[in-house]
């Protein structure tokens, strides 16, 4: 019989790098295929001035779906896979800095805290300029008048209408280069730092802390997977509502091209209250509560996957 709360933590030097790196790159991409709709739709919503488009996130779903198709919840996909290199480089630092920091404290909040801020700060620096021009790309079509950069149509040889072609990536990075530089690419960098170090920094502990504690509610041979899966969901919630103000932020300095953090949070708050720093947290939540059960139960099954062969029967799953 299992020792209620007895989740052991599968760490670094307990893993397989080769396996553990060969099976996270499809499990990264599945992730952010299956989640990328809701984050365009949260970029629309934050951007938006109060409900002048949409009205939320349902309404927000609709809309694109009948005026754009499937392919308008998938604007800037594309660009986006190519963070598949910040997945990876937050998983390393995240499991290398859990092990420095384990030499000097033994407490796993303190683990979870710096390791998830540190791997935070080194996928950031990698992501914000896809980000940018994934964002842009995400506000064409409906939401094309609320960004300073417009995918150029092109005349297609077989139709009389216009249309977008894959063209589009290249016409956003060009107008940015040309627009503000290099720099251009790393607008809302420090936003960006200022919301997912921190969301990075509460999920992680708050993570352990839920499993933890479901798993003194629940019976013993309950699979500690499920408990794991309920766990990231919950720490996903709560690590959003703290962080959603900065990530609004965020938005709206990178689509807007505004340059300071600090006006744009009290223009926000000047113009639409209180309430404007909720906006697009239902879309968040929604995104965040899949996400989360794919990272935690895709996650926690690739270091299953990944254990070296003498650990493989020392874990209760």
């Amino acid at each position: 019989m299992q020792q209620k709360g007895a989740i052991k933590i599968i760490e670094w030097e307990d893993l397989d790098k080769r396996k553990f790196y060969s099976l996270g790159v499809f499990m990264t991409l599945t992730t952010r295929a299956t989640v990328y709709p809701a984050s365009l739709i949260r970029t629309r919503l934050q951007v938006q001035k109060g409900k002048a488009l949409y009205s939320g996130t349902f309404d927000a779903f609709c809309k694109i779906l009948r005026a754009e198709g499937v392919r308008g919840l998938y604007r800037g996909f594309m660009v986006n896979t190519f963070t598949l290199v910040s997945g990876q480089a937050y998983i390393t630092t995240y499991e290398l800095v859990r092990k420095y920091v384990s030499h000097h404290s033994p407490s796993n909040t303190v683990k979870s805290v710096v390791a998830g801020g540190a791997a935070s700060l080194v996928a950031q620096t990698i992501t914000v300029p896809i980000d940018v021009v994934s964002q842009h790309l995400m506000m064409q079509g409906q939401g094309e008048h609320l960004t300073r950069f417009k995918a150029k149509p092109k005349m297609m040889l077989a139709a009389s209408k216009r249309r977008l072609t894959f063209g589009q990536t290249r016409d956003i990075t060009v107008q940015i280069f040309a627009e503000d530089g290099f720099r251009g690419f790393y607008r809302g960098y420090v936003a960006s730092l200022l919301t997912y170090i921190p969301n990075s920094a509460l999920w992680w502990p708050f993570y352990h802390f839920y499993a933890e504690q479901l798993s003194y509610l629940a019976p013993s041979e309950c699979p500690h997977l499920i408990l794991q899966a309920l766990a990231g969901p919950m720490a996903a919630a709560t690590a959003s509502t703290i962080t959603n103000p900065m990530d609004v932020v965020r938005a709206r300095v990178q689509v807007e091209g505004r340059s300071s953090v600090i006006e744009t949070f009290k223009q926000l708050l000047a113009e639409e209250g209180v309430w404007g720093m909720t906006k697009g947290l239902s879309a968040r939540i929604i995104s965040s509560t899949p996400t989360s059960v794919l990272i935690v139960v895709g996650y926690e099954t690739l270091k299953r996957l990944s254990l070296r062969a003498d650990l493989i029967e020392s874990r209760h799953w």
